[in-house]
């Protein structure tokens, strides 16, 4: 009786301790509660986030080939300027017109005594294109130059002065061209509003005119506003890629914003962390080994999982009939690896891993269990010590000791 008074106690803490196994410490869910909690509906029927489950082989790798990523060219191709730049609203204008001897309208006179030889000109100060399209210019009034070029409006001001001036010829040039510019901001050495060559400038180009950026390549995203759109793509990208290196459009704004590519790796791994991409392309395979691969102690191979929001075309193709798919909305997609299929380590090279990904790796079933008596042994040690000093004594104390 006085063995069974001693070890009750322990037993009572291990059932204890068993019954309430479900707030074990954990990082995560296990491989099955992510599968049975797919598509909105946990183990007891509770709703939980809504998100459909692809399990990984060659063909979703194949579909995921044709994602898509933004792009520039993609978006919004590679317009080149015209050889010669339009005139627009703002732009400020320099007119200067000859005339073919003096005393003329913009000439001075020949004084008496003196001899006069070749042109006399004018400059007209530098005006500002009105929002009517119009300059004004003496004796010819007002002339409309939106949308034309230097050279077009050179001919309509001396068409407009002749018979007034001695065979006038006409010189414009555009002193500062407010309408074909670019503004260029975030990190870059100094923001500021650039106007376009009349060669055609490039994202770079424009960059370099800010002063370039301020950081390390591979931490920078490029956002182009044109219009209605906006379009943000990795800096590197542009980088490494000639066709995203597109031409600028007049009123382009573009900004350089430090967000570094990265995914987030955590469970049963070398190492839990937030990963940097160090190329413009990531596998699964490779994001693994980043982390120093799975835990051989810990991890189940079968709970490899890539959690991701997805575009419509892509939702779509690997789940046509799943009501989670909405055209138009990003759909919450959880990917699940199984490394114990030996083929799988193939698909996983060629499985892209993207900018916010995250990636979970489930501990293996038998990793719960072994918490379970690690935790009980862990308890019930004291009590074994201390039955085990009464039964000492007691044995002493009959011996007479």
């Amino acid at each position: 009786m006085q063995k069974l008074k001693w070890y009750s106690p322990a037993v009572l803490v291990g059932v204890g301790f068993l019954a309430g196994c479900s707030s074990l410490p954990e990082v995560g869910p296990s491989a099955d509660a992510v599968v049975s909690q797919a598509n909105g509906t946990g183990d007891n029927g509770a709703s939980t986030g809504a998100y459909a489950l692809v399990n990984i082989d060659a063909n979703v790798a194949n579909t995921l080939s044709h994602r898509i990523p933004d792009s520039l060219y993609g978006s919004f191709g590679d317009h080149r300027a015209s050889v010669e730049p339009r005139i627009g609203v703002g732009d400020m204008l320099t007119v200067t017109i000859w005339e073919a001897s003096a005393g003329g309208l913009f000439s001075g006179p020949v004084l008496p005594g003196q001899f006069s030889s070749g042109a006399k000109s004018a400059t007209i100060p530098p005006q500002s294109v009105g929002r009517d399209g119009r300059i004004s210019v003496p004796y010819a009034g007002a002339i409309h130059v939106l949308g034309k070029t230097p050279l077009q409006v050179q001919t309509t001001i001396q068409n407009a002065l002749q018979g007034k001036a001695i065979q006038p010829q006409a010189l414009v040039s555009i002193t500062n061209p407010v309408s074909s510019s670019v503004t260029v901001l975030g990190e870059v050495g100094h923001g500021a509003v650039i106007p376009l060559s009349a060669k055609g400038d490039r994202l770079m180009d424009v960059v370099a005119l800010a002063g370039g950026v301020r950081g390390q390549v591979n931490e920078m995203v490029v956002r182009l506003s044109r219009g209605p759109r906006t379009v943000s793509v990795p800096l590197i990208k542009v980088v490494s890629n000639p066709n995203e290196n597109i031409s600028m459009r007049a009123g382009d704004t573009l900004t350089i914003v430090r967000d570094p590519q990265t995914f987030t790796v955590f469970g049963a791994t070398g190492n839990n962390a937030l990963v940097p991409f160090d190329s413009d392309s990531m596998n699964l395979s490779n994001a693994l080994a980043k982390v120093g691969g799975l835990q051989d102690t810990r991890s189940d191979a079968t709970g490899v999982f890539v959690f991701r929001y997805e575009p419509y075309a892509i939702a779509h193709a690997l789940l046509p009939e799943s009501p989670l798919v909405v055209r138009g909305k990003r759909t919450p997609v959880v990917y699940r690896l199984n490394l114990k299929n030996a083929a799988s380590m193939f698909v996983a090279q060629t499985f892209p891993v993207f900018n916010h990904d995250v990636i979970y790796v489930s501990d293996a079933p038998l990793v719960e269990t072994q918490k379970i008596m690690q935790i009980f042994s862990t308890l019930s040690q004291p009590l074994t010590t201390t039955s085990s000093v009464l039964t000492s004594a007691s044995s002493a104390k009959s011996l007479g000791l």
